[in-house]
């Protein structure tokens, strides 16, 4: 019976996972275009993160013990928008206004929607953040868990790596970072950029816990973000591996899906590729 509970949350979260894709693609679909590559491959994080793991409540998203999720790849904000408004902060419909003039829905994060945090986008700024509100939860006696959302081409701000080092010097073993490993930046390969490997073992050099999982497996995700953190007195890295561009098997793991304004035929095409997904998982389900 416990295999098959586990298996059904799972089958769950896919779901889940799959209708933010489409609110992703439909908010790409606007006259200015979305960061398409980048929200995809973070989808089944976010997922995971607002259904099975943060402590959070929709209806009350300034609740004083919740847990907080700080997206520093602000670049990502319609997959945040989209995994918010599916998890209920607000109606779904509302997502038709992003990129509108005198819109909360803006391009990077902002805090005038229901269930964001702190406003990002200049890359290297999330996980000092999360080091504050760590702190702040230490000095506080509080049981609240920060979780950092980064890019992998953000790794190479030097303030990434002074806030890890910060990290693990005071402890802080409420604070997760999750890294989105989807291998590219808008110029191409990260390893091209700045060579990032041995990713793992970079961050043990600064003394976190580290877990590298299959970023689009939500069972692999939920045991690994559920369980943060395991190694008291260290802070916690989950390193997602990930496909740019999920979803769309024809922009997958390609440069060109970072920004794409998915017009007529494209839009068509997009969500015909997302409907038969859902017809595959509905056939086997």
């Amino acid at each position: 019976m416990a295999d098959t509970a586990v298996t059904e949350d799972e089958r769950q979260l896919s779901e889940h996972a799959l209708r933010v894709r489409e609110l992703i693609v439909e908010m790409c679909a606007n006259p200015e275009g979305g960061h398409l590559g980048g929200s995809m491959s973070l989808v089944e994080v976010l997922v995971t993160l607002y259904h099975s793991v943060l402590r959070i409540d929709p209806e009350r998203p300034q609740a004083p013990d919740r847990d907080l999720l700080v997206l520093s790849k602000g670049h990502g904000a319609i997959g945040l928008y989209a995994a918010l408004a599916e998890r209920g902060f607000f109606p779904p419909e509302q997502l038709a206004e992003y990129g509108r003039p005198d819109s909360v829905l803006t391009a990077h994060p902002n805090p005038a929607v229901p269930g964001v945090e702190m406003p990002t986008g200049s890359l290297g700024h999330g996980l000092p953040l999360g080091v504050g509100f760590a702190l702040d939860f230490r000095l506080s006696g509080s049981d609240r868990r920060c979780f950092v959302v980064l890019g992998d081409g953000e790794l190479q701000e030097g303030s990434v790596w002074e806030a890890a080092m910060a990290a693990s010097s005071h402890g802080l073993d409420r604070l997760v970072a999750v890294v989105d490993r989807n291998g590219l930046q808008i110029t191409g390969s990260t390893e091209d950029a700045a060579g990032l490997e041995p990713l793992a073992d970079r961050w043990r050099s600064f003394g976190w816990a580290v877990h590298e999982v299959d970023g689009h497996d939500v069972g692999q995700l939920r045991t690994a973000l559920g369980t943060a953190p395991q190694v008291a007195g260290r802070p916690t890295v989950v390193l997602a591996r990930t496909v740019k561009g999920k979803g769309l098997p024809y922009v997958e793991g390609q440069a060109r899906s970072h920004y794409a304004r998915l017009a007529g035929r494209q839009h068509k095409r997009a969500l015909a590729v997302l409907a038969a997904q859902r017809r595959r998982r509905e056939t086997t389900a």
